[in-house]
């Protein structure tokens, strides 16, 4: 018995042993485990990093150099790649935004231009090629971005979609979260504004025309709309384009590439600081300035506390003018008052005496001209300039006989104001002969008397 009890009394103290050796093996685990919960507050755990990340290797080395920017970072990329933009215009300004845009890794592109490409588009279009003449500006613009990404960086085509349009805007259901006007129209110009209003999204707008370039943001933040600083359209026969008044192509370049910049900061979460501003660019100058705009008007029409515009209406009715940027046909004379280019022609085969006047800017006529034609500007005529009128009047008199005064442009548009100044001259020879407009002008003359003669 005495055995027995100093055999257990011997197993109980080696368990006791065990016990405390595995308190200690505890009490070690536990220090160890309470080390593994600071450090995690502190440090990101192992799993984060094994996690997949929201970009992919191919994005992130894609976009490295723009990643890099503490202005944009991964999220602003994320923002970027949620964010849907509608441009509105694929020509001279459309054309450099929507390649950026794509480039940059906007994630959805609509390209809207219910024109079509022509030659005199090429040299700031630079999306279109000759072989697109003819085909609609936004298939051209969308096949190009495309080949653009898919070619040249390789991109995978559904990262960035793209969606047509061949048809008149129709903003019933606007669903894009940044709008970019990039039209040469005044009518698109309010269309597009009140459209913009209506469904609560910014505009970044943007023109070019000869040596200047024009960009703001509309409906952004607080700030006004289009309507706010234009509520009344301008007079149709004030308004030039670039067809009338001609554009160097590099200045919509860098406006396109101006708006591009805006809507990037827009779309990335950085913000504009463009919303009350308009920033003026003068090329030839190469210089950029910035005017305050006026704050948002309490009784603008579309965004005011009462507003009379609540759906989209008739912007050609309201404006006067197409919403187009082909040049205007004005109808200022009577029929007597004007001769077609065929009637024209025909008094030139006849040898009947006669002065061809053209009125069009000496730049013009530099381009061609008709070589038995006497070029008097019309601003000249407007203006009086004794000289000028003088030269006429040596011409008239030079064929001493009853003779006509036939006058010429581009268009057949500044020919008749001409014909209207000469006829309220007075007190000179001018007065005492007949005045008349070539109607259609030198264009009409290359459709029906001579197709060798330059278009421009």
């Amino acid at each position: 018995m005495a055995e027995e009890v100093c055999c257990l009394k011997a197993q109980l103290k080696e368990k006791e042993k065990e016990i405390a050796a595995l308190k200690k093996k505890l009490a070690q685990l536990e220090k160890n485990h309470t080390t593994v919960l600071e450090l995690h507050d502190k440090v990101t755990p192992i799993t984060s990093l094994t996690s997949k990340p929201a970009l992919s290797n191919e994005d992130i080395m894609r976009y490295s150099r723009q990643l890099l920017l503490p202005e944009l970072g991964v999220q602003g990329q994320l923002n970027l790649s949620k964010t849907s933009v509608l441009i509105v215009g694929c020509g001279g300004l459309g054309c450099p935004l929507a390649q950026y845009l794509a480039a940059a890794g906007i994630g959805r592109l609509g390209l809207l231009d219910y024109d079509e490409v022509e030659l005199s588009n090429l040299h700031r279009q630079v999306l279109h090629g000759e072989e697109n003449q003819g085909q609609a500006k936004a298939l051209s613009a969308a096949k190009a971005v495309k080949r653009y990404t898919k070619l040249h960086i390789m991109w995978n085509s559904a990262s960035v979609q793209y969606v047509q349009f061949t048809r008149h805007l129709d903003f019933t259901d606007l669903i894009y979260d940044i709008v970019a006007d990039c039209s040469d129209n005044v009518p698109t110009r309010y269309l597009v504004n009140d459209a913009c209003v209506i469904s609560g999204k910014p505009l970044v707008s943007a023109s070019a025309l000869r040596m200047e370039g024009q960009l703001t943001v509309y409906n952004y933040r607080g700030g006004p709309c289009y309507r706010c600083l234009y509520p009344v359209p301008p007079p149709p026969e004030t308004v030039t384009n670039c067809s009338d008044g001609g554009v160097l192509g590099v200045v919509p370049g860098i406006m396109g590439c101006f708006q591009a910049l805006e809507v990037l900061k827009i779309a990335s979460g950085q913000g504009s600081s463009c919303g009350q501003q308009l920033v003026m660019f003068d090329a030839q100058d190469a210089r950029f300035r910035s005017i305050k705009l006026r704050p948002k008007q309490p009784g603008c029409a579309v965004c005011g506390e009462n507003p009379s515009v609540t759906q989209l209406v008739d912007y050609e009715a309201f404006c006067g003018s197409a919403a187009t940027d082909k040049c205007r046909k004005l109808n200022l004379l009577s029929k007597d008052q004007r001769i077609t280019v065929q009637d024209y022609k025909s008094i030139l085969d006849n040898a009947g005496p006669h002065v061809l006047l053209d009125v069009r800017p000496l730049v013009e006529v530099d381009i061609c001209h008709l070589p038995f034609s006497l070029n008097i500007p019309l601003s000249s005529l407007e203006d009086r300039k004794s000289e000028h009128l003088q030269l006429l009047q040596e011409r008239i008199s030079e064929l001493k006989q009853q003779m006509a005064v036939y006058v010429i442009c581009k268009q057949g548009n500044d020919s008749q104001k001409a014909v209207q100044v000469l006829e309220k001259m007075s007190g000179s020879e001018v007065d005492s002969i007949a005045v008349k407009d070539i109607s259609g002008g030198l264009m009409a003359w290359v459709k029906r008397i001579d197709p060798t003669f330059p278009q421009y």
